[in-house]
């Protein structure tokens, strides 16, 4: 009876150790956008990208336009006016302006629109185009948390966000 309780005790320590979660092998992949990467950006495009990117790391400010605070309509069309191409300053003006493209078809200096309130398919985001790899799509604008900064349809969040592309040049 002796030897029969700290063999008992074993087991049941043994067996109350085990781990209560189980755990799949899958890894959680992240969103891959198909993009035409051959295509090469205009300069005019990349010379306005240049210039957006200049205002990386401002403050947001709803109705700004200036290096003291910006939105994300004001970036675009600050970057665009500042190289004699005159776009409307509201993302619900931006978003019917240009052609539509397929994001598959995004080159640098194009338009990409998001919907970012819960529940909704209605645009109120919108950033421009910086950089096309196999697979992502970079992207600068004026997130009302960060400010001005470069983010990436591989972001989940922006991966579903995203409703539709806009080429303005």
């Amino acid at each position: 009876m002796k030897q029969i309780l700290p063999i008992l005790l074993i087991i049941f320590l043994a067996t109350s150790c085990k781990s209560k979660k189980s755990y799949s092998s899958r890894k959680s992949s992240t969103p891959s956008v198909k993009v035409n990467t051959t295509a090469k950006p205009t300069a005019e495009a990349e010379t306005i990208v240049k210039y957006a990117k200049t205002f990386d790391g401002t403050r947001y400010k709803y109705g700004g336009t200036t290096k003291k605070g910006m939105d994300c309509s004001g970036l675009i069309y600050t970057s665009y006016k500042k190289h004699n191409v005159n776009l409307p300053r509201t993302t619900s003006g931006l978003q019917g302006t240009g052609d539509w493209i397929d994001v598959k078809e995004v080159n640098v200096g194009d338009l990409v629109f998001f919907a970012t309130k819960k529940n909704s398919r209605k645009v109120n985001h919108v950033g421009i185009v910086t950089n096309v790899r196999t697979g992502n799509v970079e992207f600068i604008h004026a997130s009302s948390s960060r400010g001005v900064m470069i983010s990436s349809l591989a972001e989940k969040y922006w991966y579903f966000s995203f409703v539709q592309a806009r080429r303005v040049l």
